[in-house]
């Protein structure tokens, strides 16, 4: 059973990362091993990846996992350290904002990503007003549960969107403005690397979560130039260390007698 007052007090705290002066960076974790590494490393808390951790379960990213698999996963991973977790929950698999608050804080997280993109239908973009009214409901519910838990919109215009930077920006814009009325406490521009459409979001709503990976175009040093307070690397970790351990059965592979590589 989820400790109220305990969460309560921890999601103040991941809140707290997100007022500066320094950025929060938080490699995403896909199962507790990876989460419990990723703290031990020095991270003061975890975000999952929702590609990630449907990989690893077994299926596609996008709401193809079910959606019990995940929230287990999240739970998991939630026990597994003391710092304080948000979960990629993708669009809220179709959940009403009661249950997903509900689920959420009894899996034991901080916080969450709800994102904008229609994964059961051919929208691509769920409208902003609608989008708007799911999380502050999910606010509502969960501050009636006993836990504000935070909330990190998800803009996804710069991935679903034709046209160019500038109209992708005017639309982001509009966007993060409405969902930052809404009550969400962070928002992300994923796969926003453009310094100057960084820093225009910077000022329209003050705290952003920018997309990072190692090599990628956006770098560390540039999102903290451009006013970013959270940076999360997506599936990019889990992908690298899907990688490593291409290589390290191949190399185990190639080793067999008798096999030749």
């Amino acid at each position: 059973m989820t400790d109220i007052e305990q969460l309560s007090a921890k999601t103040e705290a991941f809140r707290a990362m997100h007022a500066g002066p320094g950025m929060l960076v938080m490699p995403n974790a896909w199962d507790a091993a990876s989460a419990q590494r990723i703290v031990a490393a020095g991270f003061p808390a975890i975000a999952t990846t929702s590609g990630g951790v449907a990989i690893a379960l077994g299926y596609a990213d996008h709401e193809a996992a079910p959606v019990d698999e995940m929230l287990a996963a999240s739970a998991r991973i939630a026990r597994a350290v003391s710092a304080p977790v948000t979960v990629d929950f993708e669009a809220g698999y179709q959940l009403p904002p009661a249950e997903i608050a509900r689920r959420l804080i009894e899996a034991g997280v901080a916080g969450m990503n709800l994102e904008e993109s229609d994964h059961h239908g051919d929208a691509g973009l769920i409208p902003a007003e609608t989008q708007a009214e799911l999380l502050s409901a999910v606010k509502a519910e969960a501050r009636a549960l006993g836990v504000d838990l935070v909330l990190n919109a998800r803009i996804d215009v710069f991935i679903r969107s034709e046209g160019t930077l500038e109209t992708q920006l005017a639309d982001g814009l509009r966007r993060a403005r409405i969902y930052r009325e809404a009550g969400a406490d962070c928002i992300y521009p994923i796969a926003l690397s453009d310094p100057a459409a960084i820093r225009a979001m910077v000022d329209a709503v003050g705290v952003i979560n920018v997309t990072v990976r190692r090599g990628g175009p956006l770098s560390l040093d540039t999102a903290a130039e451009c006013g970013a307070l959270r940076v999360t690397y997506a599936t990019s970790v889990f992908r690298e260390t899907m990688a490593a351990l291409d290589e390290i059965a191949a190399d185990i592979h190639g080793s067999i007698p008798g096999t030749s590589r």
